[in-house]
């Protein structure tokens, strides 16, 4: 069964259910595209026959992040509703969730990869966290690279904004594969394959057991980094600074409050 919405096309087959994003060039997720993602999510993670939910998306990036005009005053407070809703469903489920990546995944484009259960790359993928460039951080990134990568890592994508590569990223523990760029597609398809092959109910109970204590963690960390994104950060004279500038194209020019 294949759906196909604006942004996202989804289809459901033998267990699996794929959503792809389709925003090009650089699936950038605004407003609209999180809304429609959050309703996809909402639909599938309600199958409780699927052992594995796969997030890909089309052209040469996977998602350069959140728009940053959703980022401003005005909109913020909407943005991190309907963005962090798509972790919230992600992390409630109980089927495999597995982001295929195949360029660069930048921001929450990051989040969302680093945020499924597992991660599958190109040897042309880049990972990484920009957002302090415009003044602003990832609060998802905040709360699932420190246990994944180390705190020492986590702190260098998320608060100096470093991007690394797909072998960097399979050395410190944030990809799970790294294929060459022209095998990626059949070796995804291949990784898929040998998951068809199990029980879906086994896989899905293995899985919530591995992550009883790692949930409630992240859920609760998540709402943390939210209050301090929203009731902190976005009253920052810089946060308001670095995401004029960006819509400017211009360097920020900071004040340090």
């Amino acid at each position: 069964m294949t759906d196909t919405g604006e942004f996202l096309t989804t289809d459901v087959s033998d267990g699996i259910a794929t959503v792809t994003m389709n925003r090009p060039p650089l699936n950038v997720l605004n407003n609209a595209m999180m809304e429609e993602f959050n309703a996809v999510l909402e639909r599938v993670t309600a199958d409780t026959d699927l052992a594995a939910i796969v997030i890909r998306a089309t052209g040469k990036v996977f998602s350069a992040g959140v728009d940053v005009a959703d980022h401003t005053v005005e909109k913020v407070g909407d943005m991190i509703r309907m963005f962090h809703g798509i972790f919230r469903k992600l992390a409630a489920t109980d089927a495999l969730t597995i982001a295929a990546v195949q360029g660069a995944a930048l921001g929450g484009g990051n989040e969302l990869a680093c945020f499924c259960d597992i991660v599958l790359a190109s040897d042309r993928a880049k990972f990484g966290q920009p957002e302090v460039q415009v003044g602003v951080f990832p609060p998802v990134a905040a709360c699932v690279l420190p246990p994944q990568i180390g705190i020492k890592k986590a702190v260098e994508l998320t608060a100096l904004g470093a991007t690394i590569g797909a072998d960097e990223a399979l050395r410190i523990g944030l990809v799970n594969q790294v294929y060459p760029c022209e095998e990626f597609e059949a070796k995804v398809d291949g990784y898929l394959d040998n998951i068809r092959k199990l029980s879906r109910p086994v896989v899905r109970l293995a899985k919530k057991a591995t992550m009883l204590a790692a949930r409630e963690g992240i859920l609760s960390h998540l709402e943390r980094a939210e209050r301090l994104y929203l009731d902190e950060l976005m009253k920052l004279s810089d946060a308001q600074e670095g995401i004029a500038a960006f819509m400017e194209k211009r360097p920020p020019v900071w004040r340090h409050g």
